[in-house]
């Protein structure tokens, strides 16, 4: 065969390069107005935005000029800041806030300690909600900036629920709304869109399982009737005049959630309790989690080191950076004596009874140092992600709560025997001591972890896969209102069918009344015939 000619060659090239470009699917990214939470919920946000801007989408964040977390300037990301009078404030009472709960666990529970707790936490929720519902008055009267965001034309709202302006916002700007949640204005999201019967679903909060005794069930009952006070009383009025200012027929907030499209929920059934949900419910609980990367060489080296014995891991999360100084030293006294190497993520003062066995560090590799072969026991605070880290990898947990939810996240590990609570308040050298000795060297705790991990990752499709495949769901579809059920327009007395009741306890009735009516009057008149008789 002869050689193709040059100019031949490169027209088929040409022609070809055509044709590639004709049949290359269109770009679907959307673009997606995003209102976050600040703090540790930027955490599992963000890690929803770097799949979103690698799957082609354009986001823009709003964000308070004084963030803690959440930079202005990112590749992911446009940013549009806005200011607030001052969290600074807010911030330093949430430090407050902290340290006082963790002092009352080691002094004692007591019935006056825990209502101080309950008004500081509830005068700390207000006081956000306050300033976030001021900041959303000063978008809203901000001509110019409410036209920048209608002519931006957003495909749809992502926000956190823990604060109220994102879903306002989505409101206000008639856009479709998917929430990344566990938690809403007032407590879990479950109660606000799903039967949630208190015979069987603990309130969080109330350190109860789904078996309850009569007594349990007066403990749910009373926590649920704070979060209730909380919304009606704390967080429904910093939004009350807002929504009527702005939003064409008024709103609440529980009725503006209860409109959401998709609840992407943190969480899922191989940790929770099972209970009622709804069709616009995604579980994508360990959405976050990854296989283990390799270690730095320098940890890498230390791990190995341990040999046999394998490696203790310990974190209280991001928002803790020290126990009291008794605490620690007791904590490193009982890891001193240890056989395992010991990873402790530790900023206050180095306790004085630290062994050579154990390392200090400010920030740890924690998914990637749950996912190594050596990790034996992780101790830990009992933070959702954490709690999620450690089931994905299969390592059993010693948990010591400090605050909010993480009791209620350690006690549903410790119902299916994959970890152990123990409570700040009874931390000692001896207690300590033994709890790490039962995870260590009982087997069912490990076994029942790895389970854990087995169910948690036998799922048809990922949870991350299952997040970006319903937020561009809504997206294609500009909303999803057929997954989403009415029931919460209907009044409380027809949601119970009390109404049918009544009318069926009136029917009866009046039917029992027409048959004593007949039947006296039959009486009566026979009666009267008999005495004719005689007459």
């Amino acid at each position: 065969m002869g050689t193709m000619p040059l100019h031949r060659v490169c027209g088929i090239f040409v022609f070809l390069s055509v044709c590639l470009i004709s049949f290359t699917p269109p770009c679907n990214g959307g673009n997606i107005l995003v209102f976050p939470v600040d703090g540790s919920h930027w955490i599992n946000m963000k890690i929803l935005l770097e799949e979103l801007h690698a799957r082609g989408h354009s986001i823009t964040v709003m964000r308070d000029s004084q963030s803690w977390y959440i930079p202005e300037k990112s590749p992911l990301y446009t940013s549009i800041t806005i200011e607030i009078d001052s969290n600074e404030g807010l911030e330093n009472f949430f430090d407050v806030y902290l340290q006082e709960n963790m002092r009352a666990q080691r002094e004692g529970a007591s019935a006056l300690t825990f209502f101080k707790l309950t008004k500081d936490f509830l005068s700390m929720i207000f006081k956000a909600h306050a300033l976030w519902a001021n900041a959303l008055v000063q978008i809203l009267e901000d001509g110019k900036m409410v036209k920048s965001l209608m002519d931006s034309q957003y495909d749809l709202v992502l926000t956190d629920p823990a604060i109220a302006p994102g879903v306002v916002l989505a409101k206000y700007l008639k856009l479709p709304m998917v929430l990344n949640v566990r938690w809403i204005t007032s407590g879990e999201g479950h109660f606000a869109i799903a039967p949630s019967p208190l015979s069987y679903i603990p309130v969080p909060g109330s350190g109860l399982t789904d078996k309850m005794n009569f007594l349990q069930r007066v403990k749910n009952m009373l926590f649920y009737s704070i979060v209730v006070f909380q919304q009606k009383f704390m967080v429904g009025p910093s939004y009350d005049a807002l929504c009527e200012k702005y939003i064409e027929g008024g709103c609440d907030i529980i009725s503006l959630l209860q409109e959401a499209d998709i609840w992407l929920f943190r969480s899922d059934f191989v940790f929770e309790f099972p209970r009622p949900t709804m069709p616009n419910v995604i579980y994508i609980g360990g959405f976050q989690c990854k296989p283990a990367q390799p270690l730095p060489a320098d940890l890498e080296d230390f791990v190995q080191s341990a040999g046999e014995h394998g490696v203790i891991i310990m974190t209280l999360g991001t928002l803790v950076n020290a126990l009291p100084s008794d605490v620690a030293d007791e904590i490193a006294s009982v890891f001193a004596k240890m056989p395992q190497k010991v990873i402790w993520r530790h900023k206050g003062v180095r306790p004085s009874t630290l062994g050579n066995n154990t390392l200090i560090v400010d920030w740890m590799p924690q998914k990637d140092l749950l996912g190594h072969p050596q990790t034996k026991v992780f101790v830990a605070h009992g933070g959702t992600n954490g709690v999620q880290e450690a089931i994905y990898h299969g390592v059993p947990v010693l948990g010591i709560p400090l605050f909010f939810d993480q009791y209620d996240n350690l006690l549903r590990l410790q119902e299916r025997g994959a970890g152990k609570i123990i409570q700040l308040g009874d931390v000692n050298g001896r207690i300590f001591e033994k709890g790490l000795n039962e995870v260590l060297h009982h087997d069912s705790y490990r076994e029942n972890m790895q389970r854990l991990s087995r169910l948690h990752r036998d799922q048809p499709m990922a949870p991350m896969d299952q997040a970006i495949f319903w937020v561009e769901y809504v997206m294609r579809h500009k909303g999803a209102p057929h997954l989403r059920t009415e029931a919460y327009k209907m009044p409380w007395y027809s949601y119970y069918c009390l109404d049918i009741l009544l009318l069926l306890l009136s029917a009866a009735m009046a039917l029992l009344l027409s048959t004593l009516v007949i039947f006296r009057f039959l009486c009566c008149r026979g009666r009267r015939k008999t005495k004719t008789k005689l007459h």
